[in-house]
């Protein structure tokens, strides 16, 4: 049986993720403010923004819960398997 053990990431990796997300996040408002449009189309792209944001964290959570589940029913499957293995040898074993 296989041991899966979680992927640890670094520090200086979470804090570039992080810095990255807030310079998208300021340019992408600077664009929105200083575009030559109505309130009504800056409105629209701001809210199409934040519902991009939204549906990217929803998609990556989603993405590592099956990914999570796969490992979880692999780790089961493989439980069993060697359960009925070991209850095979038995009984031949006298």
């Amino acid at each position: 049986m296989q041991d899966y053990a979680p992927s640890k990431v670094s520090a200086a990796w979470n804090v570039f993720t992080y810095i990255n997300f807030a310079v998208g996040a300021t340019m992408m408002a600077g664009g929105i403010y200083f575009l030559e449009a109505s309130f009504a189309a800056k409105g629209f792209y701001a809210m199409a923004a934040l519902m991009l944001v939204s549906s990217t964290a929803a998609i990556t959570k989603t993405l590592r819960d099956n990914e999570e589940s796969q490992r979880l029913y692999n780790k089961l499957d493989e439980a069993r398997t060697e359960r009925l293995l070991m209850e095979v040898s038995a009984q031949k074993t006298p």
